[in-house]
């Protein structure tokens, strides 16, 4: 029973969905976004409140019904607020900057790592030590993220490495001295 998928979605004000054969196009002022339905899926606009409904009854059609619910709020969260994610460098000689749309990373390795983004997504550091990746899409904001993590993940001894803002690393106690 998908709880999620009962949900409605309250679209504000400034946001324009379009339902066109089987694609959901949302609109605003931040950019636009669009969705593939599948069939199994139904989806109803009333009084600035959108529903999804299943067309049959089963497991598959129970996954997607509360998948699609959470892609279509994310797009119009995206589309109103945007998604943000701060990741915080943390090690002694380890920073990062940009030049122009490319992010050099120096975190330990014997040459400095690049990386290109899209349009799509905007990233920004701050102090050297923090890096903010922005954007509409959720999914491409968390991909560039965990891609920027995964460079040098936070180690669990001394916990140096890239961290999420408010991620808790476990840490494990070294050798025991005689």
């Amino acid at each position: 029973m998908s709880r999620i998928g009962k949900k409605e979605i309250t679209i504000p004000k400034n946001i324009e969905i379009i339902i066109k054969d089987s694609q959901i196009i949302v609109k605003g002022a931040e950019g636009i976004l669009n969705y593939h339905i599948p069939s199994i899926i139904r989806v109803d606009i009333n009084d600035n409140k959108l529903t999804l409904h299943k067309n049959k009854i089963s497991k598959e059609a129970q996954a997607i019904h509360g998948l699609s619910r959470s892609i279509i709020y994310n797009m119009i969260k995206g589309i109103s607020e945007g998604f943000k994610k701060k990741l915080i460098i943390q090690g002694v000689g380890y920073r990062a900057q940009m030049d122009g749309q490319t992010l050099i990373v120096s975190v330990g390795y014997s040459h400095p790592v690049r990386i290109e983004h899209t349009q799509e997504i905007n990233i920004s550091v701050e102090n050297n030590t923090n890096i903010v990746i922005s954007g509409i899409n959720k999914e491409k904001v968390g991909q560039v993220a965990a891609t920027i993590r995964s460079i040098r993940p936070p180690e669990p001894y001394k916990g140096k490495g890239i961290r999420y803002e408010n991620e808790i690393v476990r840490r494990k106690v070294g050798k025991a001295g005689k």
